[in-house]
């Protein structure tokens, strides 16, 4: 199934005004917030989801809808660190997930899921990256 539907948190955040963030806001329509179940981590600069089925365990961010599907997430899995041929290795995942918006609409879209251990990492309680003075 092809989702033209990304689900973004951090770094890509249109508030975050950097050169990926501006590709993003260039090449997609901004659907507005939306969340998943999961949790959110500061990692270092940049934040990582690990995903849950916790509906108490929420990740907020925003949902867009991609204008070249292909392209674009080609230029993402780049930035995000992401090799779908060597996805055991990646600093990334790319996978779909249920992705829920304040409308009550929910999609399936792609999202990029954190792909190392977080024994190191801080958790970042509310969910909310750029609220919580992470960035």
């Amino acid at each position: 199934m092809v989702s033209n539907y990304l689900f973004v948190y951090g770094t890509l955040l249109q508030s975050v005004n950097n050169s990926m963030s501006k590709f993003l806001i260039a090449n997609s329509t901004n659907l507005g917030p939306a969340y998943c179940f999961g949790k959110l981590y500061k990692i270092t600069w940049f934040p990582g989801a690990v995903l849950s089925e916790n509906e108490s365990e929420k990740i907020y961010g925003t949902l867009v809808k991609l204008h070249d599907n292909n392209n674009v997430l080609s230029h993402l899995d780049d930035y995000e660190g992401y090799n779908s041929n060597n996805a055991s290795s990646s600093l990334f995942i790319r996978q779909k997930n249920r992705i829920y918006t304040e409308k009550g609409i929910d999609y399936m879209a792609w999202m990029y899921i954190y792909n190392q251990k977080t024994d190191e990492a801080t958790r970042i309680l509310s969910g909310d990256f750029l609220n919580h003075g992470a960035f």
